[in-house]
């Protein structure tokens, strides 16, 4: 996710704000939060709602940004997504 930020920052820097921030329509991306190995999966569960939000924001993008090259291979469905750990 944070690459795909990076890219979109990168390839829209008007949208990202770079020169007014006024005019930023791309989606903040959700904070990091910093955990211990045995709290992996609270914050993986913490974490769901912004980025599901943050996703919706960016797929409501106007259509250059929201089907873009690197919007659509991130949200491209791979292998292991049809067929996903039994754990």
């Amino acid at each position: 996710l944070f690459l795909l930020q990076m890219q979109m920052l990168d390839k829209f820097p008007m949208e990202g704000g770079q020169k007014d921030p006024k005019q930023r329509i791309i989606p903040f991306l959700p904070g990091k939060i910093l955990f211990r190995r045995s709290h992996i999966r609270d914050v993986a569960v913490k974490r769901l709602i912004p980025i599901d939000e943050y996703c919706k924001a960016l797929i409501q993008l106007p259509p250059y940004i929201s089907q873009c090259e690197e919007v659509l291979q991130f949200f491209e469905t791979r292998p292991d997504d049809l067929t996903p750990p039994k754990e």
